[in-house]
């Protein structure tokens, strides 16, 4: 297996949820983060998690470049 990616997520808002999903048949939520405003969170993608949503104002970095999540609603 290749080295898998971190991305970087940096709060911008008190209340950022990171949500991790599962890798297989069905997608499922498995792992729940909630940051405030500052904070920074550094994950990785594994062989249980394929994808992650983040709710809330944050900002994004992977090894594909920076990005921005939108604030809520």
């Amino acid at each position: 297996m290749a080295q898998p990616e971190y991305i970087v997520i940096r709060a911008l808002e008190d209340g950022v949820n990171v949500i991790g999903l599962t890798r297989g048949n069905d997608t499922k939520f498995h792992h729940t983060e909630k940051l405030d405003k500052g904070e920074v969170m550094i994950a990785q993608f594994t062989e249980h998690t394929s994808a992650m949503k983040i709710r809330g104002k944050a900002e994004i970095q992977t090894a594909h470049g920076l990005t921005e999540s939108e604030a809520k609603k």
